[in-house]
C-alpha cells in the first residue's frame, strides 16, 4: 500500500535541505493547525490563520509545504505519523462478534482525538466532488486516498480468518465511518437518543448481517 509522505521530510518544498532549525520550524507549524483545526471553528480552516498563530510568515509556510494544498497534505501526513497504537490495526481475534465491537469501540474512542477532530473539520471544508478535489488539492487528495486504502486494509484485516464474504465487508466499510460519527455528534446534541443502545444495536446488526451465510 502506498505510504504518505513523511511529516519530517529532509527537503522543503523549494527543493532545499532542511537543517534543525527548519524541522523544528516544520514540526511547529503542523501542531499549530493541527490545533486550529481540532478546535472546530470554521475560521480555523486557515493557512493564513495557521500561519499568524503560529507566529511565521506565509513564505515561510510556502517554503515548507509549497501551499495551502501542501500544508494540508502534510498535516494529513502528520497525524498519520502520531497515532497511537492502538489506531494502526483492529482487533483480528476472537469470534465475530469480540471483533465487531472492538472495531466499533476503537472507531468511538479515537473520535475524541485531536488528530481525527483536525481530519474531519478539514475534510468539511474540502470539496465533496472527488473530481474537483484531486483538481483543487491534488497532494490532500492523494493523503486522503492513503487514508481510504489503509481503512480498507484494516477492516480486510481484521475479519480476514473468519470466512466473512469480503461484499459484505466492503459494505460495512462503507457504513461504519458515518454510523459511528452519527451516534458519536447525536450525543453531543439536545436529543432523546441513547447512543449506547444505539451503538449495541448496530454493533448486533452488524454481528449478524457479517455472520449470515
Amino acid at each position: 500500500m502506498t505510504r504518505l509522505p513523511s511529516s519530517t521530510p529532509t527537503l522543503s518544498a523549494k527543493g532545499t535541505r532542511l537543517n534543525r532549525r527548519g524541522l523544528e520550524t516544520r514540526e511547529h507549524v503542523l501542531r499549530v493547525a493541527l490545533r486550529c483545526l481540532a478546535s472546530g471553528d470554521p475560521d480555523a480552516v486557515s493557512a493564513n490563520l495557521v500561519a499568524r498563530e503560529a507566529g511565521v510568515t506565509w513564505g515561510t509556510v510556502q517554503h515548507q509545504f509549497g501551499d495551502v494544498d501542501g500544508l494540508w497534505a502534510a498535516v494529513l501526513g502528520y497525524v498519520a505519523d502520531h497515532r497511537g497504537p492502538g489506531l494502526t490495526t483492529l482487533p483480528d481475534v476472537g469470534d465475530l462478534e469480540t471483533r465487531v465491537r472492538g472495531v466499533l469501540e476503537v472507531m468511538w474512542q479515537s473520535l475524541e482525538l485531536p488528530g481525527q477532530l483536525a481530519l474531519y473539520h478539514l475534510r468539511l471544508s474540502l470539496p465533496r466532488n472527488r473530481e474537483d478535489l484531486e483538481e483543487q488539492f491534488p497532494q490532500t487528495a492523494k493523503a486522503i486516498a492513503y487514508w481510504d486504502a489503509e481503512w480498507t486494509a484494516m477492516c480486510e484485516q481484521a475479519f480476514a480468518d473468519l470466512q466473512v464474504d469480503p461484499e459484505k465487508v466492503a459494505k460495512v466499510r462503507h457504513l461504519l465511518p458515518g454510523a459511528i460519527r452519527g451516534l458519536h455528534n447525536e450525543q453531543h446534541l439536545s436529543s432523546y437518543t441513547d447512543a449506547n443502545a444505539g451503538r449495541e444495536g448496530l454493533a448486533e446488526a452488524l454481528t449478524a448481517y457479517l455472520g449470515a451465510s
